[in-house]
């Protein structure tokens, strides 16, 4: 069974947001741009729920 079932992205995406966002203490709009920038089209409040 996936942790990630009913989730909207892949798993391995949503633990690549994590692990930036608490290593490097980025906001969730630069999160948001790092994102757009390797293809995975994502808003901020989507991140931040």
């Amino acid at each position: 069974m996936s942790d990630f079932k009913w989730r909207h992205y892949q798993g391995q995406i949503i633990l690549s947001c994590v692990r930036w966002y608490c290593k490097y203490g980025v906001s969730y709009r630069d999160l948001e741009e790092m994102m757009v920038g390797r293809g995975v089209e994502v808003d901020h409040t989507t991140l931040y729920r």
